[in-house]
């Protein structure tokens, strides 16, 4: 089994779920050990969407993951391992809560 470094969960909104989106970030932050990216209002990287990032150490998953499907009311999260294949890691080793959405993969 490859190693596992840390997971990324990002949030995906649009204009109308911003705020909501934000609140979830920081209550996020406020419960766990989470690094908050930007919130990013333009498609970044391979994400369709805006989104932002919510970096955490492997050991989190496990109370991190459950936390986020319980709490996303609706908006779109797209979580990846980072085992340094980033490919792999946002597609074949990726978890979606709420709808998928395609990714650009032409970056990897």
């Amino acid at each position: 089994m490859q190693r596992i470094k840390g997971y990324h969960a990002h949030i995906y909104f649009d204009a109308s779920t911003l705020d909501q989106a934000r609140k979830l970030c920081e209550e996020a932050a406020a419960i766990f050990p989470v690094r908050v990216g930007r919130m990013h209002e333009r498609a970044v990287g391979p994400h369709p969407d805006w989104s932002c990032q919510l970096a955490f150490d492997p050991q989190y998953i496990g109370v991190a993951l459950p936390w986020l499907a319980l709490n996303r009311n609706g908006l779109v999260v797209f979580l990846h391992p980072d085992t340094g294949d980033d490919l792999k890691d946002h597609t074949d080793y990726a978890i979606w809560m709420g709808a998928m959405r395609p990714l650009d993969l032409s970056i990897f």
